[in-house]
């Protein structure tokens, strides 16, 4: 049974979306059937040259200063530091929820996810909903949802919206530290050792469509390959 969970925002100049994500964060754990001295948030602030740390820091975030690392090794180092948090708590009992800092996820996001552990799964993969289309070129959207239609067991992978048990986490030998593709490749180790993925199509986060993203292939870089007719 899961008795501590950490969510792991990795962010790199978020100063502008950070606290809507953490209020966000906050509101999931707090419909969590876990006790609130068991739920903590990490925020690692790579290689920030703005106001992202002190902000995080203003939502009781457990924040991480790092140089710039990239989105993989920063969740890396998040990950690490949201067992350090479970003081020593056997690994099976931490359920580490990982998002990220442009990504709004629903209040119910870690019950659901937790619901889904007790079920026996080592980790939950969920879906992502644009929040807003207008940044991107018109029909994009429609293109998006005949390219990547969600239904359960969709076997999309999103690092703004993961779930995954400490010790099926550790037994995986964790996110590598990449500078993107760290969700995919996680879930790949995870597969490969035989443990239980679930894909649910009723969880999804919402999450940026904006042409200035952080990570050099991560669902931005998408987004523009969609555009461009290249996926």
């Amino acid at each position: 049974m899961i008795r501590r969970v950490a969510v792991i925002v990795p962010a790199h100049d978020e100063s502008a979306c950070v606290v809507s994500c953490l209020s966000a964060v906050h509101r999931a754990l707090e419909h969590a059937p876990v006790p609130p001295e068991h739920c903590h948030v990490v925020v690692v602030a790579d290689g920030c040259r703005d106001g992202t740390a002190p902000a995080a820091r203003s939502m009781a975030a457990h924040v991480v200063e790092v140089p710039h690392l990239g989105v993989g090794a920063a969740r890396a180092v998040g990950a690490r530091r949201a067992l350090e948090l479970a003081g020593g708590a056997p690994a099976g009992s931490v359920w580490l929820a990982s998002t990220d800092a442009d990504t709004l996820v629903p209040a119910q996001w870690i019950s659901d996810q937790l619901v889904h552990a007790d079920a026996g799964h080592d980790a939950v993969a969920g879906s992502v909903e644009v929040a807003d289309w207008s940044l991107r070129s018109e029909g994009l959207d429609v293109r998006f949802g005949r390219r990547f239609p969600v239904a359960d067991g969709h076997g999309h992978v999103h690092g703004a919206n993961l779930g995954v048990r400490g010790s099926a986490y550790v037994d995986a030998g964790g996110f590598p530290g990449i500078g993107s593709g760290e969700d995919h490749a996680l879930v790949e180790r995870l597969t490969r050792l035989g443990l239980s993925v679930l894909s649910p199509a009723d969880l999804p986060v919402r999450t940026s469509a904006r042409r200035s993203f952080r990570a050099p292939d991560g669902f931005g870089r998408l987004l523009d390959d969609l555009e461009r007719g290249a996926v």
